[in-house]
């Protein structure tokens, strides 16, 4: 039996042993054909973030919606081009949103739930650290500000980049790749075309305000005002955490990596942030060294990802691709 072509109810859709492996290792396709389909995930989320980046203040004006409404304005049409792309991609290869780690309410809230956590403790215990040697000085905080702002940047960072980047990147990409080649190669070309993103998405941004007549925007691998350099380095650890999160559980895996990307997002701009954003709580930096906690406390999320996966894969259990990158990474 083909993974591509796995009875509905059976699940994980991607769990094969080494027999089969062994069996379906010469139908494996060539690396242009299963780059296609890696490259397709990327394509649609530039297509989809490229889209809401430039029709966002359009609509927002169209609906008088100002602030975070205007903010929510504008993501969810990301969200609903990703969806709808991808549907049509699984469709035609005849699969299901479970195939790409989707799974059943309650295994999606312990994966989004493990997520949350674990990147939030981490990010606890590495700020807390830099807090204490002085590095870091916090604002009195304001708690009904501070639970507004969780709860609207939470939502605006859901539908605009966790929900449709994970869907198509550690969903299509990762499960694209993952299925056909080792869990190295699967997490560097995952993280490679995540980072590649950014800058494609801009180009498609640009292009769609050209066509409508709109006010031109800025093509680039980095946001406006970001150092290039410095970003791309972040987006990696930050993609390789992500893949870690993602095959971190058997079930509904990659609502852990949605849990991950929601937790970093919202922790780095009430850090870096929190008073540009009147997030009700903000952190000074007292020396420019203050900016390397971000990724050292993504590297101690991303280890405690691995250790989840190993335990998860000490559990009686069929092998799969979901937990095979931490077997990889360990060795």
């Amino acid at each position: 039996m083909s993974p591509s072509h796995v009875p509905a109810g059976q699940r994980p859709c991607f769990e094969v042993s080494r027999m089969e492996e062994a069996r379906w290792a010469g139908r494996v396709p060539s690396w242009g054909a299963v780059l296609g389909r890696a490259v397709a995930g990327g394509a649609i989320m530039a297509l989809a973030l490229g889209s809401g980046v430039a029709l966002g203040a359009p609509l927002a004006d169209a609906v008088n919606a100002s602030g975070r409404g205007a903010q929510l304005v504008a993501a969810i049409p990301v969200s609903v081009v990703a969806a709808v792309l991808v549907l049509m991609t699984l469709r035609r290869s005849r699969r299901t949103w479970t195939s790409i780690g989707f799974g059943e309410t309650a295994a999606s809230v312990r994966a989004l739930l493990t997520g949350l956590g674990i990147t939030a403790a981490s990010a606890a215990l590495v700020l807390g650290a830099g807090t204490a040697v002085g590095l870091l000085s916090w604002t009195r905080p304001d708690l009904s500000d501070l639970a507004a702002f969780v709860a609207v940047n939470r939502l605006v960072a859901l539908l605009l980049e966790a929900l449709p980047e994970e869907t198509t990147l550690r969903g299509l990409t990762w499960t694209s790749l993952r299925e056909h080649r080792p869990a190295v190669v699967a997490a560097l070309g995952t993280t490679l075309v995540f980072m590649l993103v950014p800058g494609a998405a801009s180009m498609v941004a640009a292009a769609i305000r050209r066509l409508t007549g709109g006010e031109p925007l800025p093509v680039g691998l980095a946001p406006p005002g970001q150092h290039t350099a410095d970003y791309l380095i972040l987006l990696f650890l930050f993609g390789l955490t992500l893949v870690a999160a993602r095959t971190a559980l058997r079930e509904a895996p990659l609502w852990t990596a949605i849990g991950t990307h929601l937790a970093f997002l919202t922790v780095n701009r009430i850090t870096l942030e929190g008073a540009d954003r009147n997030a009700g709580w903000s952190a000074e930096q007292s020396s420019p060294d203050a900016v390397l906690l971000i990724p050292l406390y993504l590297l101690v999320a991303a280890a405690a990802f691995v250790v989840r996966g190993r335990l998860v894969r000490g559990r009686p259990g069929p092998v799969s691709a979901a937990t095979a990158i931490p077997e990889s990474v360990g060795r």
